[in-house]
């Protein structure tokens, strides 16, 4: 009995290494995105070029995944030189001192609708690290000559206040709510 039991906790384990896939970012096929509101009449969008990801996952569905990303904060880019330095400024995320956030999983849940979940995790900015919870809506994966991708989009808003991004939005009219959309291709 103990040696069926052994061959039987064996197999649940060879059966789970083989099921669980890993996936990285293709940075070719996807964006992270911000906007702010500026004077209470309008949006600025911007978006960071340099940034890493990493999805594990069991199956098809996205029940189990996990994500982590670190995003170059220094690659800020919102077609303005001028405001993108100054977001990289102390006023801002201060890059020379905190060059990267991060976002970390905890856990993912399905929301009943098909392919919706709520992705739960911790977000690193400068020195702050918060929960947030993200919308994500799972777009499936595709398999070519060039290999088997996956997509998604997610979304959330913050605040970046909660993150010691204090420049003060009454002088400049600057928003305090950040609403973040990625659009992120996987490739395994």
């Amino acid at each position: 009995m103990r040696n069926f039991m052994s061959l039987i906790a064996l197999v649940f384990l060879t059966v789970s290494s083989i099921a669980q896939s890993e996936w990285k970012v293709d940075p070719y096929h996807s964006s992270l995105n911000f906007n702010i509101a500026h004077s209470g009449i309008s949006l600025v969008n911007g978006k960071f070029l340099d940034y890493t990801g990493n999805l594990k996952k069991d199956g098809e569905a996205l029940d189990n995944a996990k994500f982590d990303f670190t995003v170059q904060v220094k690659s800020i880019d919102t077609s303005v030189e001028a405001r993108d330095k100054h977001l990289r400024s102390a006023d801002f995320f201060e890059v020379e001192k905190y060059p990267e956030m991060k976002f970390k999983s905890t856990k993912i849940l399905a929301t009943g609708k098909p392919d919706h979940y709520l992705l739960y995790g911790d977000l690193t900015i400068k020195d702050v690290t918060k929960p947030v919870i993200f919308d994500v809506k799972y777009g499936g994966t595709v398999k070519s000559d060039k290999g088997e991708k996956l997509g998604l989009k997610a979304k959330t808003t913050i605040n970046r206040f909660d993150y010691n991004i204090k420049f003060d939005p009454s002088a400049a009219g600057v928003g305090k709510d950040v609403n973040i959309v990625v659009h992120m291709q996987f490739a395994k």
